[in-house]
């Protein structure tokens, strides 16, 4: 009843929020996209999105269609994978935002590793633009993070909004410094605060830096300041901070990176698992 290539279409403007990024996702046509989803409605005899000429939602429907594409995704990868009868084997050696470690990436390797044992896994957690380092460095395979301003690479996992993050009830003065906390350099997130409220004017000091989520998180509960963070990966115990007239953050986009695979083993492991992510990457969001 569901076409996979169809339903692969859906999550792509799922996650990206975007015809057109999900166009180049898939390498496919704009018209082509609109197409598959068009097919795909007609077959659920519902509508997925709403959409008009600025923005693509999801509806309710499309909410709960979500789990039901990466089901039948899930499932149709592992029986071409069966049926092939071949098993990836290899060390593969991936990189992963510090804004994953509090989310539900762990499920996603979890099931990768179950179903791929002779892959060696080699999982490095650190800064995004850190990760970028390495990946240029040809000291990773495969790296999901957030993509640097004005870079077009990579597979775009979903877009989200940059937002002010920090205690509840944390009230901010708009005639007193912003209390930042932040990451080291080159934190891609440090330097989106820095910039626009350079460019707002707007005076700032840095009430605790760490290269740890955690210790971010530990430093915005005991209410030390603000940190800009991705809306739809808010940490539990922190909420989006609206006082204090600060200024818009903008958009990021998390993207899938490949480097310069060392064999055919590595490549078709790194592969593996971008489709599983990609599949499933709507899940490393919060829903709150």
């Amino acid at each position: 009843m569901y076409d996979p290539v169809h339903l692969q279409t859906f999550l792509a403007v799922a996650q990206t929020l975007s015809f057109t990024q999900a166009a180049r996702r898939l390498d496919l046509r704009q018209s082509t996209v609109s197409q598959h989803v068009r097919r795909l409605e007609a077959a659920a005899g519902r509508a997925l999105f709403t959409r008009d000429t600025h923005s693509v939602e999801l509806t309710e429907d499309g909410e709960a269609m979500l789990g039901f594409a990466r089901s039948i995704l899930e499932a149709h990868e592992r029986a071409s994978a069966f049926f092939a009868g071949t098993r990836l084997r290899g060390r593969l050696r991936f990189g992963a935002s510090e804004d994953f470690v509090l989310g539900r990436l762990p499920e996603i390797l979890e099931t990768f590793r179950h179903e791929h044992p002779e892959v060696d896994l080699e999982l490095t957690v650190e800064l995004s633009g850190t990760l970028h380092e390495q990946l240029a460095e040809g000291a990773l395979d495969l790296v999901l993070a957030k993509r640097r301003p004005k870079d077009r690479h990579g597979a775009m996992v979903w877009r989200d909004e940059l937002a002010w993050i920090g205690a509840p009830g944390l009230r901010l003065e708009p005639d007193r410094p912003v209390p930042l906390i932040l990451y080291p350099p080159p934190g891609i997130t440090r330097a989106r605060a820095l910039d626009v409220l350079e460019q707002q004017g707007r005076a700032w000091r840095i009430a605790c830096t760490s290269g740890s989520l955690n210790g971010l998180v530990a430093a915005a509960r005991a209410g030390l300041g603000v940190m800009a963070h991705a809306r739809g990966l808010i940490p539990p115990g922190l909420s989006r901070v609206r006082s204090g007239g600060l200024p818009e953050l903008g958009p990021v986009d998390f993207v899938l990176l490949h480097g310069r695979h060392r064999g055919a083993g590595t490549q078709e492991a790194a592969q593996a698992l971008a489709r599983a992510i990609l599949a499933g990457g709507d899940r490393l969001r919060s829903r709150g």
